[in-house]
């Protein structure tokens, strides 16, 4: 790139952002009713445009071999009438959650009469960078903008088609009710330069959300100026303990890892107490096999399965996003939670049991965003959690935790109400 070049795609950058900025300020002053009913009219217009939207989709998956795009990136990038619908059912659902703008959080009345309030406020600019997910687009925008904040959409150029059909939607719907036309921006260049221009505008962007593959994530928490909502992977566990209901403990793993292997929330370690692995193993590797789902496990492992592949250490600490599941034999739940704050992502991590002790240690002892008892892993989701859509889930500790839904994207600030004290 040229310096001509790179200097016309920086001078962009601002303008987006300081548009957004500028919106940014009207949106925190827009009154719920009006994003409400930006939402509710949103949801049948998708419907509405379903087959403009599938036609742009197409372009996209025919690019997407081009692309080298995995198996779980192309399910991820297909769009079909259910999967719209569903973006127009997250809508809907966002707009009857209660509006997190203006909310007392807490409120006291001091000595001299003064009335101290924190009161949730928005964000103002959030930059959301994801890879090959057109239905994100719709659920950021929606978020976002509930939230009061404006947002500066760059999606990767596989779904680059699909996320402009969308938008385009939104957008008509908006200047329909009043939502500020720069509220909801989709970046039109695939140039990767641009993420690190957006990056580096701090004065105009308040919070940096990566939505992909951990290469991208790495790359926006080394770069941003801002703060950065992130989690690098989902290497998320089940934990059979020995006090475990098996036929509940084989559902569970079999729902965690094969209900959808393509996501963050979905298992890819499995840790078996040693007092139940012989009667276990076995009948989880045939629920398993359905699926064609690889065991990579340990020495004691592989004796009780003659089928079963020997793991490397490396094996533990993977990511698979796809039909390949650790497994592991320990002795104790205090083993599995070492193993598993050892090599875990701090994403989702689930025990089955019946024993009330076990089960106590397990979630005062795991450090990750979610600990769940006797479920499935892929609950752990904005949705499931009554959040309505989610923007994304973060394994940090500060700000945001888990599933990042509407009061995630917010933040507070004092008001005091006087009648004319003064500081002695």
């Amino acid at each position: 790139m040229s310096i001509a070049e790179d200097k016309e795609l920086k001078d962009y950058c601002l303008e987006v952002a300081q548009r957004a900025r500028q919106a940014s300020r009207e949106l925190a002053i827009c009154p719920g009713e009006n994003k409400n009913a930006w939402l509710r009219e949103s949801a049948p217009r998708l419907r509405e445009a379903t087959e403009r939207i599938l036609s742009e989709n197409a372009k996209d998956l025919g690019a997407a071999p081009g692309y080298g795009l995995t198996p779980a990136q192309v399910d991820r990038l297909k769009l079909s009438p259910r999967r719209i619908d569903g973006i127009a059912n997250a809508l809907e659902e966002i707009a009857m959650l209660a509006e997190p703008i203006g909310e007392v959080i807490e409120s006291n009345t001091r000595p001299n009469g003064l009335d101290v309030q924190r009161v949730r406020v928005p964000l103002g600019v959030v930059f959301f960078i994801y890879e090959s997910r057109p239905n994100v687009t719709a659920d950021a925008a929606a978020i976002c903008v509930k939230s009061g904040n404006a947002v500066i959409l760059r999606g990767g150029k596989e779904a680059a088609a699909s996320s402009q059909a969308i938008v385009e939607v939104l957008s008509q719907v908006a200047a329909e009710h009043g939502i500020p036309a720069d509220a909801v921006q989709l970046v039109n260049t695939t140039d990767r330069g641009a993420v690190g221009h957006f990056l580096g505008l701090s004065e105009y962007i308040d919070l940096a959300i990566p939505r992909g593959g951990e290469g991208l994530i790495r790359r926006v928490a080394a770069e941003a100026t801002m703060p950065v909502i992130k989690h690098f992977s989902g290497n998320c566990h089940v934990y059979v303990d020995s006090a475990a209901d098996l036929a509940m403990a084989e559902a569970i793993t079999v729902n965690s890892k094969c209900q959808r292997m393509g996501v963050c929330n979905a298992a890819e370690s499995l840790l078996i107490h040693a007092d139940v692995a012989t009667e276990f193993l076995p009948r989880v590797a045939q629920a398993l096999a359905k699926y064609e789902v690889e065991i990579r496990g340990d020495d004691q492992t592989c004796e009780i399965l003659s089928g079963s592949t020997p793991a490397h250490e490396a094996d533990y600490s993977k990511e698979f996003l796809g039909p390949i599941l650790s497994a592991k034999i320990v002795a104790s739940v205090q083993e599995a939670v070492e193993h598993i704050n050892h090599y875990g992502s701090g994403h989702t991590d689930v025990i089955v049991s019946a024993d009330y002790g076990n089960i106590q240690s397990f979630l005062a002892r795991v450090d990750s965003s979610a600990v769940l008892v006797n479920a499935s892993t892929r609950f752990n989701d904005g949705g499931q959690f009554g959040l309505g859509a989610e923007i994304g889930i973060s394994t940090d500790k500060f700000h945001a935790r888990g599933p990042c839904g509407l009061k995630e994207l917010t933040t507070y600030k004092y008001v005091v109400r006087g009648n004319g004290q003064i500081l002695e």
